[in-house]
C-alpha cells in the first residue's frame, strides 16, 4: 500500500526515503496511522520554538510529543500570547493554548499531529502561514485522556486570514 520514493540526495540532506500513500496525500489520516506514516515525512528535522503559558501542562506534552516525532521543539514561557497570536496573524476562531514558530515563520497553533507539520513544513501551499488545531480536541497529541477521543480539523491557515481544511482526524 506504501508507495516509495527516492529524494535524490541534495533536495533533503543526503538522500531521504519518504514513504506517503494515498490517505496521508488526501489529509484524512486516522490518529492511530499517524505514527505508522510520520516517518514518512521526517526526511528533514525541523526546528520549532513552542510559545507557552508557564502553567500549561498539555503544552509540555506536545512539545515532547514532537520531538518524539522528527522535530527539535523548545519551550517559551510567555505572559504574552494574545500579543504573539496576534502579531502573527492567527484569527481568534482558531487559537488554542500554544503557538509554534518554525525557523521559516510558519505557525502551528495547537494540538497538531506532527505529520501534518512534516507534511506542510516539505510542501508548504502558496498563501499559506501556517497549520491550526482549534481548541483543545481530547484525543489529539497533547491531550491523550484514556482512550476517549473527538474527532477534529486540522485548519490551513492563509494570509489573507481565511482558513481550510488541510486535513481530518477521525480516530484515535
Amino acid at each position: 500500500m506504501f508507495i516509495s520514493l527516492l529524494i535524490a540526495a541534495g533536495l533533503l540532506g543526503a538522500g531521504a526515503i519518504i514513504y506517503l500513500d494515498s490517505q496521508a496525500l488526501s489529509g484524512k489520516v486516522t490518529h492511530g496511522e499517524h505514527a505508522n506514516k510520520e516517518a514518512a515525512i521526517t526526511a528533514q528535522v525541523h526546528s520549532l520554538t513552542v510559545y507557552k503559558d508557564p502553567n500549561c501542562g498539555c503544552c509540555g506534552k506536545w512539545i515532547d510529543y514532537m520531538n518524539n516525532h522528527g522535530f527539535d521543539a523548545k519551550g517559551h514561557n510567555t505572559g504574552q500570547l494574545s500579543s504573539l497570536k496576534q502579531a502573527k496573524g492567527i484569527p481568534v476562531n482558531v487559537q488554542s493554548c500554544h503557538t509554534a514558530i518554525s525557523t521559516q515563520g510558519f505557525v502551528f497553533e495547537g494540538h497538531i499531529p506532527a505529520i501534518y507539520v512534516h507534511q506542510f513544513l516539505n510542501d508548504t501551499p502558496p498563501g499559506a502561514i501556517g497549520l491550526a488545531v482549534p481548541a483543545m480536541p481530547v484525543g489529539s497529541p497533547g491531550m491523550e485522556y484514556g482512550d476517549k477521543f473527538r474527532p477534529y480539523q486540522v485548519l490551513l491557515l492563509n494570509e489573507d486570514g481565511t482558513s481550510s481544511v488541510y486535513g481530518e482526524v477521525n480516530s484515535l
